[in-house]
């Protein structure tokens, strides 16, 4: 390892929040000689023991201020918000705090190929991933999904290729972090219930282009205001991709193609039939890829060999039953407005979108349009049901629940006999579930029963 390079070495290193990346974050720490600290609110989480026997020391059952005012250094969690008044005396003295990207970042080897946006980071980081891979590269994928980036820091060789996803949280906390192709994807109104401002939150996310020079890359969706315009005067080199087709140079849909534009020239990169994936909003998320990629060097080939077979991730549009001529499908992982809409609008008609849960901002009034058109019926759940009755009602019959289970009862009623049971909540799931993939799970259960019920009915 270089000599030069950051050292933690016999520093206090304070840890705030033990979910993935912090527990990743304090082993890596511990790893690299720091004296290590790991605070958490909860008093018990499944790897404190295994934490406490490799030397690494714990505070359970919340933080508090003499611990981190102790602290040489600071490496927070995604989901720990700044303003609580516990790191006032830090930030008074003056003591460095990063998130657990930023603090893994200083020692990896290889190139970072990074990945933000409102809706689609994990579909398009796992698809650069795989053509990456395809290809032949050393990948590792990880940051806001699966592998924390910290986790990887001893796989990592100098030819390695990071695939990160990294979400507005982590990037507001980063100083050095540098992408050597940052992508950003799309950006629409979300996670007000963490940042105070909508300039805030796109101010954060614009930060993935802060530390890149001009060897690097920006992978820009011109289809997107306030994207352009966040990208407008960065250092790197700007390549834009755009579904609606709108730009001369870079990478569009042309026909039946996926294709990168030069002026008046145009070269085939993948055939549409290639793509499995539901929804035409999904395409954006190709494009993205295949820009990606084919700046790291992969082959047309090798992207259309990483389509295959590749219908999407848990939670995203995915597929999950069919009944007495109903489809069900989970899109549990579309937590915003936005991503509510474009579920909605991948499908024709007979829609039944069951919306809700906690709000975290965001106009409800926003999906009237392609209710209007594709909509038959709303199943309003959790914190967020008035809300989304009162945006709501008037375009289509909107009904309560009152658990998942009566919202996939009264959803498949409103569907019959032909519509679309679509979970797209437009909210977080943190009121009635532990994450968006616990909410995915339940629907995907009670389904599965609502169709054994409707089997013995009928036997």
């Amino acid at each position: 390892m270089d000599a030069n390079r950051f050292s933690v070495r016999n520093r206090r290193v304070v840890i705030v929040g033990a979910a993935r990346s912090g527990v990743a974050a304090a082993r890596l720490a511990h790893r690299m000689g720091a004296r290590v600290v790991l605070t958490e609110t909860r008093a018990a989480f499944d790897e404190a023991d295994a934490l406490h026997a490799e030397g690494i020391g714990l505070e359970l059952g919340g933080h508090t201020e003499a611990t981190l005012a102790s602290a040489d250094l600071i490496v927070v969690s995604p989901g720990v918000p700044l303003e609580q008044p516990v790191f006032d005396v830090p930030r008074s003295n003056g003591t460095e705090t990063v998130g657990e990207l930023e603090f893994a970042s200083r020692w990896i080897d290889g190139r970072v190929i990074a990945i933000t946006g409102t809706k689609g980071k994990s579909t398009t980081t796992t698809l650069v991933g795989r053509m990456l891979r395809a290809a032949g590269e050393h990948v590792l994928v990880g940051g806001n999904i699966g592998t924390p980036l910290s986790a990887q820091v001893e796989q990592a060789t100098g030819k390695t290729i990071h695939v990160v996803e990294a979400s507005s949280f982590q990037l507001e906390t980063t100083t050095t972090f540098h992408a050597w192709i940052a992508v950003w994807l799309n950006f629409a109104d979300d996670h007000l219930d963490r940042h105070p401002t909508v300039d805030a939150y796109a101010a954060a996310k614009a930060r993935i282009f802060a530390n890149q020079q001009a060897g690097d890359w920006a992978v820009v969706n011109a289809d997107d205001a306030e994207v352009t315009r966040r990208a407008r005067g960065i250092a790197a080199r700007r390549v834009e991709f755009s579904l609606a087709g709108s730009i001369r140079d870079g990478f569009v849909v042309d026909g039946d193609w996926i294709v990168q534009r030069t002026g008046t020239a145009s070269e085939r990169l993948i055939p549409l039939s290639a793509v499995e994936l539901t929804g035409r909003h999904m395409l954006n998320n190709v494009l993205a890829a295949a820009a990606t990629s084919q700046i790291a060097g992969v082959t047309p080939a090798a992207m259309v060999e990483a389509l295959r077979g590749f219908h999407g991730l848990p939670h995203v549009m995915e597929p999950v039953a069919e009944a007495g001529g109903v489809r069900f499908v989970n899109d549990s992982k579309a937590t915003n407005v936005e991503a509510s809409r474009r579920s909605i609008e991948s499908f024709d008609r007979g829609v039944v979108a069951i919306i809700g849960g906690r709000y975290k901002g965001g106009d409800f009034g926003e999906l009237r349009e392609p209710l209007m058109t594709r909509g038959r019926a709303v199943v309003a759940i959790g914190e967020a049901a008035s809300r989304v009755r009162d945006a709501l009602s008037g375009t289509v019959t909107v009904v309560g629940a009152a658990s998942m289970r009566e919202a996939v009862s009264r959803a498949y009623d409103a569907a019959k006999p032909d519509g679309v049971v679509l979970l797209a909540p437009a909210c977080s799931s943190f009121d009635w579930f532990r994450d968006y993939a616990d909410r995915g799970d339940t629907f995907k259960r009670e389904v599965a029963q609502l169709i054994e019920r409707e089997r013995r009915r009928e036997s």
